[in-house]
């Protein structure tokens, strides 16, 4: 797909990871991104909206950046997400700080292919699909691949870290 490479997909390709990319008109006024995203590919893909995850970075007790990977209807426990990463406590972290580190713009902050690999835990429901989404790391860009594939390729975690 022209102009789908990015860090994420070419990280995607170096691993010789089986993946198609997903893109859909970004609306800049649109208050919610992995809603905007859950609302323009889960119908048409035939996906539950768990199958789309969002990405967020949360900064631990120790003052350390971290990935927490989860469904976007969903809502994030910082305690269990901390926990999994064997932290005391995390907080979200500072959305310019998430970016810099990243390397990538809040709403297309993708779990691959980040200037700095961060630690990460994936919630351990995406386990339960064949394919899960994610972001190619542009907003409108959404990577599909199997959910073992991006645990091996974000070295990741996989636990409950759900509120609720």
């Amino acid at each position: 797909m022209a102009g789908s490479a990015t860090p994420a997909t070419q990280a995607l390709v170096k691993g010789r990871i089986a993946h198609r990319v997903h893109s859909y008109e970004h609306d800049p006024s649109s208050a919610s991104y992995g809603t905007e995203a859950v609302d323009a590919l889960a119908a048409g893909l035939g996906l539950d909206p768990a199958q789309i995850l969002k990405t967020l970075v949360i900064k631990t007790a120790d003052g350390k950046l971290a990935v927490a990977v989860l469904p976007v209807p969903e809502k994030l426990s910082l305690k269990a997400a901390a926990a999994a990463l064997g932290a005391g406590k995390a907080v979200m972290a500072d959305q310019a700080e998430a970016q810099r580190s990243t390397g990538y713009v809040l709403g297309g902050i993708s779990p691959l292919g980040q200037r700095k690999k961060l630690p990460t835990v994936i919630d351990s429901s995406a386990a339960n699909w064949d394919r899960v989404l994610c972001s190619a790391g542009r907003r409108g860009l959404e990577i599909d691949l199997a959910p073992a594939d991006l645990v091996r390729l974000t070295a990741a975690v996989l636990a409950p870290i759900t509120a609720g």
